[in-house]
């Protein structure tokens, strides 16, 4: 009898529990609307333990997909640490974030591929980045370091030909003027490639006029919403990007000018 009640209290305890949990996700909002601090969202982000893999759409046509993770670096201990709790991360010295797909985008000729590698500080401003397209044989890499205020872009036409060239920050202000000193104005080919790259008009984030704003908001699906992050990133006024983010810091959805959207492949359709 004991027994049989004390299942009965058990079963009761787990309805009400998923219960409980059901609504705090799929329910009634319970947290107070308003802004949160940026940082906050960052820093969930760049220390997530889960990869997201988004689907790309422009248009609301499946275009292509991409894969995003992030790691944390660890600066090197001079004694071991034999007292931190076992998962314990000490002496935090930034953080990495990878990204690599795949896009067909209309007038290409295949499918235009790219990689994605940069570091953030511990107060996650970025340090360095490097970005490579790649289409057909041909190919654009283009890596930054903001220490050294200083820009590197190598280009292959993937008939042999070769150019790399590196430049301080204050000598490039958009990415045409860059084609025009690699390859000459007026130069088409590999140039083309360059165009494509997500450069802001200045390329020292210091100058960038670049405004983010976080919030708690909720990410509707259908007939569900999902409570999640929103963070608002606005570039000069003239282009704005929103980021939804779980409470894990799994990016659930991205929103891009020309109306590209990436979304998480696990709450895409099937």
């Amino acid at each position: 009898m004991r027994t049989r009640s004390a299942l009965v209290l058990a079963g009761v305890f787990w309805l009400g529990m998923n219960v409980m949990l059901w609504r705090a996700e799929f329910g009634q909002p319970t947290l107070i609307a308003g802004d949160v601090p940026v940082e906050l969202v960052l820093q969930k982000v760049l220390a997530a333990q889960d990869q997201s893999t988004l689907e790309i759409r422009q248009r609301g046509r499946r275009i292509g997909f991409c894969r995003w993770s992030t790691a944390i670096e660890v600066a090197p201990q001079s004694e071991p640490l034999t007292q931190a709790p076992e998962g314990l991360v000490k002496h935090i010295a930034g953080y990495k974030v990878e990204l690599d797909g795949q896009a067909t985008l209309a007038g290409l000729p295949d499918k235009l591929r790219f990689e994605c590698n940069a570091r953030f500080d511990t107060n996650y401003a970025l340090t360095r980045l490097r970005f490579q397209l790649r289409l057909l044989s041909a190919s654009v890499e283009v890596s930054a370091d903001t220490a050294e205020e200083s820009l590197r872009v190598s280009l292959d036409d993937g008939a042999g030909n070769t150019l790399a060239r590196s430049f301080k920050f204050a000598e490039v202000r958009e990415p045409w003027a860059l084609a025009d000193q690699l390859l000459g104005p007026g130069t088409t080919g590999a140039a083309g490639l360059v165009g494509l790259l997500p450069m802001p008009a200045s390329i020292n984030p210091a100058d960038a006029n670049v405004r983010y704003r976080a919030q708690n908001d909720r990410l509707q699906l259908g007939q569900a919403a999902i409570r999640a992050y929103k963070l608002e990133v606005d570039l000069s006024g003239r282009h704005k990007a929103v980021v939804y983010v779980s409470r894990a810091g799994e990016i659930l959805q991205v929103e891009l000018p020309g109306e590209l959207r990436l979304t998480n492949q696990q709450l895409v359709p099937m």
